[in-house]
């Protein structure tokens, strides 16, 4: 494994130690994860690099308490995401845990600001549903209908719900992977200044390497392990994106 980590005195937010993962798929074992070490920290913006099959999708499904490993250990601070323990992953999801994946999975009958609302509703700490969605730019879409938005902000609407309970770690699933690239920067912009402006640790998943210049940290897998870890001496803003 190449690495070029620098050392830091923080403590982590996430340790992840010998992490596998088997899915038995009829008589065939398909190994997702092969022992993956990993620690993300406070505030962090990390993108996770890799081909289809990789296993970038079961690590952040792990990671976002979606899924549990079949060996190894994964703690987010005093929470031991090891366990398969439902109670314990659903108020992990809910307390702890914003989510946006390639697509937007609004309600076509609530407005922007009522989709938000759905998580503000049943959050301990919640940022208004107006202001999260101004956070992203969208502070005149408050009461427009998924379909009155183009696919860009429809995308934003999502990332403002996965903001708007103030969660301390933001996870993404290919966000970019369903927009053209102008409204993909958009995208990136957006959730670059959630980082920035409210300190959420980022992990971002995807196959294309030119948005690994945003991260602090870019983890590069392939066939289930972490094969190489870049430092970025200098995050990329993301209207210097080009893909």
């Amino acid at each position: 494994m190449t690495t070029r980590q620098s050392k830091t005195d923080r403590l982590p937010l996430f340790q992840a130690r010998g992490i596998t993962k088997v899915y038995r798929a009829g008589e065939t074992d398909i190994h997702a994860l092969r022992g993956v070490d990993l620690d993300l920290f406070p505030g962090e913006f990390v993108v996770l690099l890799g081909a289809s099959g990789s296993g970038k999708s079961t690590l952040l499904n792990i990671l976002g308490g979606l899924d549990v490993p079949t060996s190894g250990q994964v703690r987010f601070r005093d929470h031991d995401l090891s366990r398969n323990d439902d109670a314990l992953l659903t108020h992990y999801r809910r307390e702890h845990v914003g989510f946006v994946f390639q697509f937007y999975n609004l309600v076509a009958s609530l407005t922007a600001e009522e989709n938000v609302a759905l998580v503000t509703e049943i959050a301990e700490r919640p940022i208004p549903p107006a202001e999260a969605l101004r956070l992203v730019g969208l502070g005149e879409r408050l009461n427009h209908y998924p379909a009155q938005l183009s696919g860009g902000e429809q995308q934003r609407v999502a990332i403002a719900r996965a903001i708007a309970k103030q969660p301390d770690v933001l996870l993404c699933d290919e966000p970019t992977g369903a927009l053209d690239v102008k409204t993909g920067i958009v995208v990136l912009q957006a959730i670059e200044q959630i980082n920035r402006q409210l300190g959420t640790t980022t992990a971002i998943i995807t196959h294309n390497a030119a948005i690994a210049g945003m991260a602090d940290r870019v983890l590069r897998l392939s066939d289930g392990r972490i094969v190489e870890i870049v430092v970025n001496q200098r995050r990329a803003p993301a209207v210097e994106i080009v893909w």
